[in-house]
Order: C-alpha cells, then structure tokens, then sequence
C-alpha cells in the first residue's frame, strides 16, 4: 500500500508494490529465460544479442542497469523462443569471453518475492546504536 500526501490531503493506493517492474519483464510463454553474470561494463545489449544469434533466434537481450548511475550491473537476461537452441547457446557460452570477460550463464530462475519489511532491515540492534548517541 502507498500512501501519497498531497499538500494537506492523504492519496491511499493499494497495489502490489513495484507492479510496473514486474509487468515489463515479464516472461513470455514459451521462450526460455537465461541468466547471464559476469558481463564487461562496456558490453552492450547488441553484443549480447550477436553473441546469442550465432545459436538461434533472439527475443529479448537485456543487461540491467544502475538506477543512479546508468552504469551496466554487470548482468543481464536474454529470451529466446526455442528450447532446443537456448540450451545450445548456455551450453556453447558459458565460461566463454566476451568483451574481456568469461561469461557466466545458465537458465534463469523465478524471480522469489519478498517482503518490503525485509529489505528495510537493519543491520544491529536499535539500543546498541541509541548508545552512540547519548
């Protein structure tokens, strides 16, 4: 739920939150996803597009990047729609250089949820940080 204060008003909205997120990667039905680490900073998605067409057909090519700064988090995900050919290409990849860099790649694993509170947690107890400060 979020809460969105408007000047004096209050805005209650209820969905799930980073529902955008989820909604634009997406899986289609049919194509295999496959995770791929360890990429160079300087890899671009249409790098990593030729490096997967070599073996088939290409769906997607992703590399995720950093919010703040746009650098490339060094992985990324790629989608191709034939199951024969995208475990040709984690097979004929992984451990193989691109730009530099040996590839890390293997089939992509369901994203898990978890819960907000979690990713807020700190680190250490309260009392033990209130006493820095007395």
């Amino acid at each position: 739920m979020f809460v969105v204060c408007l000047m004096r008003s209050v805005l209650l909205l209820d969905f799930p939150s980073r529902f955008w997120l989820r909604k634009k990667y997406k899986r289609k039905e049919g194509n295999m996803n496959i995770y791929v680490g360890n990429i160079s900073f300087t890899t671009t998605e249409d790098d990593l597009r030729q490096a997967f067409e070599a073996f088939g057909q290409v769906t997607t090519a992703t590399i995720l990047k950093d919010k703040l700064t746009n650098r490339s988090r060094g992985f990324g995900f790629v989608e191709m729609p034939d199951q024969a050919q995208a475990e040709a290409a984690i097979t004929g990849l992984n451990g193989k250089p691109l730009n530099g860099r040996e590839l890390s790649i293997s089939e992509a694993r369901p994203r898990t949820e978890s819960n907000d509170r979690d990713r807020n947690r700190s680190f250490g107890s309260r009392e033990n940080n209130r006493d820095n400060y007395r």
